[in-house]
């Protein structure tokens, strides 16, 4: 895909790996612009049924690169710019993630720091190794999170709990990140861990997936009226899908369904 990110795609999963690894995989303006890109690559793919996202060499991501903040601050001011309502370059390198419409499974070693850490809280799922070191780091630098944190954040702990964490900057293992709700699971193998759930994905309806990520995404914060509605017209849009068909058929058949392209957005 480029020299900050490598795409492969095998049966289905697109393998996602920050390719930085002498810089421990730092936020720098290439790799910040790569994310995006391969993000919208796998949008247009409908044959991709989910995502692992990883990071090459001993760590994830540490995070913002200040170095080349200093060398690009002109560069990086003009990335920081956004219109009300809109997201610039740093909330979309995070947010592309998670507007995907296929899951994204984030897979956490080393160090998973500051912007590092908003990229892992925008997967749909986060494995992590026992002694994987995370961190809301911005505080460290006199900074807040600014990369779509103060949405995904909120949505796995509570205020109290993210406002610690941000305010201290502290550093946390993986299994203090599972306890915190931060990480859907810790291993020794965290890939593995990826593995397995990519391929339970894959025997669903590619279909079924985006609506329910949407659903959620759409639904965790509103009314309940307002949630029933949604997932009424969301129900709707599947029943008259192939994919449902699909599932319908083979299940009265007691078969294992062979589905279709995602035909959703």
């Amino acid at each position: 895909m480029s020299d900050r990110v490598t795409l492969e795609i095998d049966a289905g999963v697109a393998r996602v790996r920050l390719d930085r690894p002498e810089k421990y995989n730092g936020l720098d303006l290439p790799m910040l612009h790569a994310l995006v890109d391969t993000a919208a690559m796998i949008a247009a793919d409908r044959q991709i049924r989910a995502v692992i996202i990883s990071g090459n060499g001993n760590a994830f991501c540490a995070g913002l690169d200040f170095a080349s903040v200093g060398r690009s601050a002109a560069a990086f001011t003009r990335a920081a710019l956004k219109l009300p309502g809109s997201t610039n370059l740093f909330q979309r390198a995070c947010w592309a993630w998670r507007e995907l419409p296929v899951p994204v499974i984030a897979v956490l070693h080393g160090h998973c720091y500051g912007g590092g850490m908003q990229l892992a809280l925008a997967a749909d799922f986060r494995f992590a190794t026992p002694d994987c070191e995370l961190s809301i780091m911005e505080g460290k630098w006199g900074l807040i999170p600014d990369m779509t944190g103060s949405v995904t954040l909120r949505e796995l702990v509570p205020m109290d709990v993210a406002k610690r964490l941000t305010m201290t900057a502290e550093v946390f293992d993986g299994t203090r990140a599972a306890e915190y709700g931060l990480v859907t699971g810790v291993a020794d193998d965290p890939m593995k861990e990826a593995d397995a759930l990519a391929g339970e994905l894959l025997t669903r309806s590619p279909d079924a997936l985006a609506l329910t990520k949407r659903l959620f995404h759409s639904t965790w914060h509103r009314s309940p009226g307002r949630a029933f509605w949604i997932e009424t017209v969301l129900q709707a849009r599947l029943m008259r899908g192939g994919n449902h068909r699909i599932a319908r058929t083979a299940n009265l058949k007691r078969q294992t369904p062979q589905f279709g392209p995602r035909r959703v957005r």
